[in-house]
């Protein structure tokens, strides 16, 4: 294991970019439950940095809270959503976008890759990754190599972003703690906070609603978002943690929303 590599259990800590302008992140970012500095990042990309209490108070796996996070961000927005994660033991990232089932991949702290070789490729295609140049590049990190420990993995994970418009600013780094990297964020010039509370199912419709969310369609979609969001919201709040609630209470909250308002355009009169 190399020296870079040892992080200790301070340096837990994450990153949530998505492929959207922060003005538009940062109308559904307030659902999280974390005030959270927003940033841009690159062309088309902004990035939330987490203060962490989930993991830092409470005891909740980073990579498991960051999922949730990742998640809700995606849910019924015409954006992917991309976590980058990382603790003492591990690191890796999570790829939500809308309904799909997340995908992400996991390396050990010395580097060593303990994902499937598929979610690599599943992960290039919903991004529109080059399927030859980006996905060899992709490739190489499910490789063994003893002197590439997680964080340099991770490098090599937001080179190939980089071709998709991703440029983190500078002091982002993906392995320090999130202490840090919230400050690095705070002195950004264009930095600003999201909200920091649920504030119930009226605040849902500040989501970005998908298109053709009205009619017929609408309502399926939100039947679905309601089906989808409850059993989440149940198993979060079995496993006591914190994101998948959160995208569980999303899910459930912008599918009533969109409900009652897709009800009232069906029938003006009653």
């Amino acid at each position: 294991m190399s020296t870079e590599e040892s992080a200790p259990d301070h340096a837990t800590g994450a990153l949530l970019l998505c492929r959207a302008e922060p003005d538009a992140v940062a109308v559904v970012a307030g659902l999280l439950g974390e005030p959270m500095p927003l940033v841009r990042a690159g062309a088309r990309w902004s990035v939330l940095v987490p203060e962490g209490r989930p993991w830092r108070d409470r005891g909740e796996p980073v990579d498991r809270v960051v999922t949730g996070w990742a998640a809700a961000l995606a849910v019924g927005a015409p954006w992917p959503a991309l976590a980058l994660w990382w603790d003492a033991d591990r690191a890796g990232y999570t790829l939500a976008s809308g309904f799909r089932r997340p995908v992400g991949y996991v390396w050990l702290a010395n580097g060593t890759p303990a994902g499937e070789d598929e979610a690599m490729r599943t992960f290039a295609a919903r991004l529109g990754l080059d399927p030859v140049l980006d996905l060899q590049a992709l490739d190489r990190l499910t490789r063994p190599d003893p002197e590439t420990g997680a964080r340099a993995r991770m490098r090599g994970l937001l080179a190939v972003l980089t071709r998709a418009g991703v440029s983190l600013p500078a002091g982002l780094d993906p392995g320090e703690p999130a202490d840090r990297l919230r400050e690095c964020a705070r002195a950004l010039p264009d930095a600003r906070w999201t909200a920091g509370a649920v504030r119930g199912p009226g605040t849902a419709r500040l989501a970005v609603r998908p298109p053709g969310a009205h009619g017929p369609a609408g309502r399926a979609v939100a039947l679905a978002e309601v089906v989808a969001g409850a059993p989440l919201l149940a198993w979060g709040a079995l496993h006591r943690s914190g994101g998948w609630t959160t995208a569980g209470a999303l899910l459930a909250a912008h599918g009533t929303s969109l409900l009652i308002r897709t009800g009232t355009r069906a029938a003006p009169f009653a």
